[in-house]
């Protein structure tokens, strides 16, 4: 497969949300705002793309018995860089996000792709992977939110993007708006497919 087609498989073919679905509790949790799905899915893409460029490398010295406790060291100290950076620059969306940072640890699409990809393939692969996988996580989390955010709460980023008169939907900001918003796009999505 070549670099381009690596890199941009995450975006439709392989989209860890809409195709595999992975990673759903934060995508469902922090996708009521557009603000808190670009904070989430940089958070992720960052530890998508360093723990596959780290474990790309040791992935020779790790024996096979310790492998996966391994990549979650690894994921787990990412998590930590990023915690932490995300605490002291932008607090308010530290906080908006919540537990569900420390929960990228055991986020399937970061340990899925260390154990599919990056522990079988050299480092240029890995971050073009990491990459893509964490821009199509992002864009699917940029999606839902954009139509969360309009229809419930007729705004995008803060400003009114329906008229005065429309009454949101507050379902769309809710927890089963999410499901709903999720369930509708990966329908058009497979509904694309065939």
């Amino acid at each position: 497969m070549t670099i381009f087609k690596e890199f941009t498989k995450g975006f439709v073919k392989e989209n860890p949300v809409f195709v595999m679905a992975l990673g759903l509790c934060p995508v469902l949790a922090v996708s009521s705002s557009v603000e808190n799905a670009i904070g989430m899915g940089a958070a992720a893409t960052f530890v998508l793309v360093f723990s596959n460029i780290f474990i790309s490398l040791i992935k020779n010295f790790i024996p096979n018995k310790i492998r996966i406790p391994s990549y979650i060291v690894v994921i787990a100290s990412f998590v930590t860089i990023v915690d932490m950076v995300m605490e002291a620059y932008v607090p308010a969306l530290h906080k908006n996000l919540g537990l569900f940072i420390p929960l990228i640890v055991v986020n399937c699409i970061i340990l899925g792709r260390a154990e599919a990809f990056a522990g079988k393939n050299n480092v240029i692969r890995s971050i073009v992977d990491g990459l893509g996988m964490g821009i199509g996580f992002t864009l699917a989390l940029i999606v839902i939110a954009i139509i969360r955010e309009i229809l419930g709460a007729g705004q995008l980023l803060g400003f009114d993007v329906l008229p005065e008169t429309y009454k949101p939907m507050l379902i769309a900001i809710l927890a089963p708006g999410a499901f709903i918003v999720m369930g509708l796009l990966m329908g058009l999505m497979n509904m694309k497919k065939k």
